[in-house]
């Protein structure tokens, strides 16, 4: 594949690419993953995540504040959230959002911090990277509330239909190593009718490996094989899926 790839989610900074991380980096370019954005997860993480995305071209660090470790989180990190786009001008504010699932994460204060997250964005004109994981309604309606935003939810697994409100809101799909396992049913055939505008690739990597992967350290080298899957479902070439989906990450996150 001649075109290069953008990886819109790939956790860099985790401690599980500290031994090995120059060869992670190394193996993304040679499968044509030539940009990658870096979402942070709490503030303790952010000096990390900085340092990391300076070490290597191509690499572009967002920071925010991940509803699954609300236990870390501290209402005045938020203002520190303030300070940290002030003075290094992220490409988005996240990985923010909420997360229903995972039981004993208290809804109020999730809510709280996702929508100070967004506030900050709509002020600064950034794009949000959100986590919403069986609470895509919820999600629509802080955007709603909040308004004048533009993002994109991550590892998509709603609906045709909310998909379709998140298009008309501002919101892209991140979509990942989920689509590729054959139960994934419904996700393949929102992606196989979305719009390709909608369309971001992504490997949340270490996590969510691919189904070539099963169960092994995911990285980022492997979003050839998610641009693969997307272009078989659509039934275009992976060439045409990678310009698009690097073109739609540009736009969002204004990457050169």
């Amino acid at each position: 594949m001649n075109v290069s790839l953008t990886d819109s989610h790939c956790h860099l900074d985790a401690a599980e690419f500290d031994r090995d991380r120059e060869a992670v980096i190394a193996r993304a370019a040679a499968a044509g993953v030539t940009r990658q954005v870096v979402p942070a997860v709490d503030a303790g993480s952010w000096p990390k995540l900085r340092d990391v995305c300076a070490a290597a071209p191509g690499l572009h660090p967002a920071y925010g504040l991940h509803p699954m470790y609300l236990d870390a989180h501290r209402p005045e990190h938020l203002r520190e959230l303030r300070d940290w786009i002030e003075r290094e001008r992220p490409c988005a504010v996240g990985e923010c959002g909420l997360d229903f699932f995972v039981e004993g994460l208290d809804r109020e204060r999730q809510a709280f911090y996702f929508d100070g997250q967004l506030a900050l964005a709509r002020e600064y004109g950034l794009p949000v990277i959100v986590h919403a994981r069986h609470s895509v309604d919820a999600t629509i309606a802080a955007i709603r509330r909040v308004g004048g935003l533009r993002g994109v939810v991550h590892s998509y697994s709603g609906s045709e239909e909310q998909a379709a409100q998140l298009w008309k809101l501002g919101f892209l799909l991140g979509l990942g190593g989920p689509l590729t396992y054959d139960r994934a049913k419904r996700l393949r055939r929102i992606v196989a009718g979305m719009p390709l505008a909608q369309l971001l690739l992504e490997t949340d990597a270490p996590d969510q490996p691919d189904s070539g992967i099963r169960g092994q350290r995911n990285e980022p080298a492997r979003l050839a094989t998610i641009c693969a899957t997307v272009a078989e479902l659509r039934g275009e070439t992976p060439e045409r899926i990678a310009e698009a989906t690097s073109a739609n990450a540009a736009r969002l996150f204004g990457l050169s």
